[in-house]
């Protein structure tokens, strides 16, 4: 019998478990976590009637991985309204509505005449020829044109990874985007071929190169997913919270000795690492020192999340919206604001309204050496410049993460493929975490699944 253990109790740890028991029973599994809650970014405060998230603050339906975790759960989920499809970029210190169809991309005053142009003639654009991984920034100069790329690109890799454009590996980051240029030559002629194939079969699917879909939450926020698995590992004696891993011993292929800080010392036949690329490589450090060294290549720049509890009649903005980002060019000292009692309800009480504006990132990594005041005072002088704020918010809520989102940079595929490599001596040892695979919780819990059932 299989005698799983699970080094990590984020989002991709709790799913593997949880998927691990429902596909074989008969499997020992354990779940150590260091912290004393589990969930990892996806993580939510609910004080004073706000309901705050930490990190993660939904997942888009167009996989079947998040929602059918938490219908097998029995979680209720939330879908987002019609105001999550109205998105904005600041443009010369004032929020632009990003246009969502062509007709309104042609009159968007988000580009200029030039800059539209030059996306028109991106199908007459070669394709990559050059040698190795290409950046975001290069692929979106190279195809677009530097005015998309600044304010259409910049704001989604913002977004997404909170990285720079510039070090971040298109095929990495965005492999269906890379997948349509080898396969088409030309993004716009993917649409238009795609769109006609849509058509002939009458699917009705939506066509694009981004990740597409709605976003969905759930009525607590994404801490209710992370709490009915929570209860229900804990009740099948699956998680330990509390327990940090100090190590792993190698004893042979599919015999390993895990080691944790309070002395105790378990055998399994598996083990894997659900946690951060530094944790991974600090457990490695004395049984694969090589493996250990690559794991702590990878980069994590820091993220401050500043959350305003205000009056709507206390912004000149209509804050009817998913929020703005802020390209890198505007050198912002944020990088945007989500407006989340706008995209879900129960965010807020009645009467209320809550931001959530995120700092940092890998391009203004000086915020891990701020005070949260000061992290609170350059939110209110942003957002009072921004959308008008002209009053002190009445909650605060200041989360930081030192280490956020991981970063897919140039060359992450060949340093995946030499982790996986190394690790091939010891089949019963593998890593499962949002540094490989994907970072979206989609991904994370996708994978879990698909490891689960290999397993």
């Amino acid at each position: 019998m299989a005698r799983v253990v699970i080094i990590g109790g984020g989002m991709s740890g709790l799913s593997l478990a949880y998927y691990l028991k429902e596909f074989r029973a008969d499997y020992e599994v354990v779940v150590l976590e260091k912290e004393t809650t589990p969930g990892g970014k996806a993580h939510t405060k609910r004080l004073h009637g706000f309901t705050i998230e930490c990190g993660v603050n939904g997942v888009l339906d167009n996989k079947p991985s998040t929602l059918g975790l938490a219908r097998g759960l029995g979680v209720e989920i939330l879908p987002s309204n019609e105001n999550s499809k109205r998105r904005f970029v600041v443009k010369d210190g004032a929020l632009v509505e990003l246009p969502d169809t062509p007709k309104k991309f042609l009159k968007s005053p988000l580009l200029s005449i030039s800059g539209k142009l030059r996306v028109a003639y991106e199908p007459f654009v070669p394709k990559y020829s050059g040698k190795g991984d290409e950046s975001l920034a290069s692929f979106a100069k190279r195809r677009l044109g530097p005015e998309a790329y600044k304010y259409l690109i910049d704001p989604m890799a913002t977004g997404i990874y909170a990285g720079d454009p510039e070090r971040l590996s298109l095929k990495s980051c965005f492999p269906r985007v890379h997948e349509l240029e080898e396969t088409y030559g030309s993004l716009i002629r993917a649409m238009i071929q795609l769109a006609r194939q849509a058509k002939r079969e009458r699917s009705g699917k939506k066509v694009g190169a981004g990740p597409g879909g709605n976003l969905v939450s759930f009525k607590n926020g994404m801490g209710e997913l992370v709490g009915a698995l929570e209860e229900r590992l804990k009740a099948q004696g699956m998680l330990r919270c509390g327990i940090e891993v100090l190590g792993v011993e190698c004893l042979d292929r599919y015999k390993f000795k895990v080691i944790c800080q309070n002395g105790q010392e378990i055998e399994c036949s598996h083990v894997v690492l659900a946690c951060p690329a530094k944790d991974a490589s600090r457990i490695l450090r004395h049984a694969l020192s090589d493996i250990a060294q690559m794991c702590n290549s990878f980069d994590y720049p820091p993220i401050g999340v500043v959350a305003f509890g205000i009056r709507p009649k206390d912004v000149s903005l209509d804050l009817r919206g998913f929020g703005f980002l802020a390209p890198g060019c505007e050198h912002r000292s944020i990088l945007g604001t989500l407006w989340d009692s706008s995209i879900f309800e129960n965010r807020a009480p009645e009467g209320w309204a809550l931001l959530r504006t995120l700092l940092g990132g890998a391009r203004r990594r000086d915020i891990k050496y701020k005070s949260d005041k000061e992290l609170v005072d350059i939110t209110y002088r942003e957002l009072k410049d921004l959308v008008g704020l002209n009053r002190a918010p009445e909650l605060v809520v200041v989360h930081r993460w030192p280490r956020a989102i991981p970063q897919y940079t140039l060359g992450h595929e060949d340093r995946v493929e030499a982790i996986q490599k190394g690790l091939r001596q010891y089949p019963g040892l593998m890593i499962r975490c949002n540094w490989i695979g994907g970072v979206s919780l989609n991904d994370c819990i996708q994978n879990s699944k698909e490891l689960a059932q290999a397993l």
